[in-house]
């Protein structure tokens, strides 16, 4: 798949091998310098990988004449048993990488399978699924793209690329409308979105002409009122519904005409998909 490749990839597995290899893989230096060996991962359950870039920069941090064979994309469904990657070249490195590389395919495809779920969940309907900023603290941006390999859409990225005003927000600035008046003079050009908690609210942030405004933890009934009187407005702001949504209830939230819905589990509960990276025989130097 074509998904951009984020920016922060090569410091985010630096950091991730140097906290793991410290001053030296220990383990790995009982075997002999010169040896090679060949490798393969595997798939232990069905899900959707992501994190191909990760682990080909872990092994070609630690030795850039490892070959690596991909048989899947970041964005596939991938089947139990199915061999995903063969690999081949210094033992040493590819001891040392195994562990690190096998956590980012384990944790991105997690997070790209938990979105797929979802967004299987609203098929046939005009509802984008989004995943939120409740992501691992240091892999914020790696999360972010799994969530697109596994289909969905991304929030912002952080607190610098968009406008969200929740309740502290209101209560510092004394007003929706006063929030919204003064992130549109401070955010020219930046998306205003507006947190509510009641259909009243839900008119204050209208009235105030947000551009989104989020629905936060109502009934499926009020968000059917919500749409309806959104729509019903000249200048109709685009609504998101957050909070408790899960699998078995993210359709019926979609049904009530929303135009997104936002899913923190998608990052923050997510289950590590089991992987694992099998040796064959070290080849001698």
């Amino acid at each position: 798949m074509n998904t951009p490749i984020p920016p922060d990839l090569d410091q985010c597995v630096a950091r991730a091998l140097e906290e793991d290899l410290g001053g030296g893989d220990l383990t790995a230096s009982l075997v002999p310098a010169g040896a090679t060996s060949h490798a393969t991962i595997v798939s232990r359950e069905a899900a959707v990988l992501a994190g191909r870039p990760y682990a080909d920069a872990v092994f070609r941090r630690l030795d850039p004449g490892i070959e690596l064979k991909w048989s899947a994309e970041d964005g596939e469904s991938i089947l139990a048993g199915q061999v995903l990657c063969r690999l081949r070249g210094s033992s040493r490195a590819l001891l040392t990488g195994e562990r690190t590389a096998l956590n980012f395919l384990q944790t991105l495809s997690a997070t790209a399978t938990a979105a797929a779920r979802f967004v299987e969940a609203v098929a046939g309907t005009a509802c984008t699924v989004m995943d939120t900023r409740k992501t691992l603290p240091g892999l914020r941006l790696a999360q972010k793209y799994a969530v697109r390999c596994g289909g969905a859409a991304n929030h912002r990225l952080g607190l610098y690329d968009g406008i969200l005003i929740k309740e502290n927000h209101i209560a510092a600035a004394g007003s929706i409308g006063a929030a919204v008046r003064r992130a549109r003079a401070t955010g020219a050009g930046v998306p205003v979105e507006v947190e509510v908690e009641s259909l009243e609210e839900l008119g204050l942030a209208l009235d105030a002409e947000a551009d989104v405004v989020m629905l936060d933890d109502f009934t499926l009934e009020d968000m059917v009122e919500a749409v309806r009187l959104n729509r019903a407005r000249p200048r109709p702001a685009k609504l998101e519904a957050s909070g408790g949504v899960d699998l078995d209830s993210v359709r019926r939230v979609a049904a009530t005409g929303v135009d997104y819905v936002s899913v923190g589990g998608i990052t923050k509960h997510v289950r590590a998909v089991d992987l694992s990276m099998r040796f064959g025989t070290a080849l001698p130097a």
